[in-house]
């Protein structure tokens, strides 16, 4: 019978790790019954997220309505779960969107280096020093409030990190033995890019992309929730944290602002752990002794 020795070893040398990694496992399961939540929306909820209840307006939970109802009707529950669909997919489809952008441009600058470097460099640096908001908030109010506007205003104002990073990994890769190689024997530049460097620089990048997704669900509830993100009556936690503006609904309707606001927390924190777990596998650092640190 054949066996597959590679993946068993990847398998030993990563999945275990990691499943020892109490962090890592809070933050995957935390992850995976949130998205479950999300996905398995049409068979949890008995109500659409529009439909409209003109009997019970912001009613406290009850057994219809588990997490009551908003200001004209809707029931918070289904809008939560159908939410979590928009805000999950509008951060992947921008991480994805960023990730195209700021890996393509940091293997140009990393690997070409000269002019090409010089110029993607200088885009980036000038991309960094406006606040993201005060841009996004501009982009936002030019381009109109959309799911499409939000993953496109996040994935251009947001490849920046990801171009460094790729950068920083090829310049430091591009002058080893194996590359040079690569080069006497006629291989391609973008041969070389794609299936030498990025293979040895996917530690880094899998952490920072994992990262980035957390930082996307907090950018589109932040647009959203000063109504530049995703457009009601389509629901994102965003969005339904907007009805927290009212100091009346703070104090006294609890149920429109803390589930969303409890579920963004909780989202952003799962990523977190599996990044911070992913970083701790992917990237070990050796301990240093403390006799160590003091005799150097």
């Amino acid at each position: 019978m054949l066996e597959l020795k590679p993946f068993g070893r990847a398998r030993r040398i990563i999945f275990s790790p990691l499943l020892a990694d109490r962090y890592f496992l809070v933050g995957l399961i935390l992850l995976l019954a949130l998205t479950a939540l999300a996905l398995l929306a049409p068979w949890l909820t008995a109500h659409s997220p529009d439909d409209m209840d003109l009997y019970a307006i912001e009613a406290p939970p009850d057994a219809d309505h588990l997490l009551g109802t908003d200001e004209i009707g809707r029931d918070v529950f289904s809008r939560l779960l159908y939410g979590g669909r928009v805000s999950i997919l509008v951060a992947l489809a921008a991480v994805f969107f960023q990730a195209v952008i700021g890996v393509s441009l940091g293997c140009i600058a990393g690997y070409k280096r000269g002019l090409a470097d010089t110029l993607v460099m200088r885009v980036t640096d000038i991309i960094m020093c406006f606040p993201f908001y005060a841009l996004a908030i501009t982009l936002a109010a030019i381009l109109g409030a959309s799911s499409w506007n939000v993953i496109l205003i996040i994935g251009v104002l947001h490849w920046t990190g990801i171009a460094r990073l790729v950068r920083a990994e090829l310049l430091s890769l591009r002058e080893s033995g194996y590359v040079q190689a690569a080069r006497a024997m006629g291989v391609g530049g973008i041969t070389i890019v794609f299936r030498h460097l990025l293979r040895n620089a996917y530690a880094p990048l899998i952490v920072n992309l994992t990262l980035a997704v957390a930082n996307a669900i907090l950018s589109e509830a932040a647009l959203s929730f000063i109504g530049l993100g995703v457009k009601q009556p389509q629901p994102s936690w965003g969005n339904m944290l907007a009805a927290a503006q009212s100091i009346r609904v703070i104090d006294y309707e609890w149920w429109l602002w803390i589930p969303p606001g409890l579920t963004i927390v909780l989202m952003v924190l799962a990523i977190n752990f599996i990044g911070e777990g992913l970083s701790r596998v992917l990237n070990p650092r050796p301990a240093i002794p403390v006799k160590d640190i003091y005799t150097h």
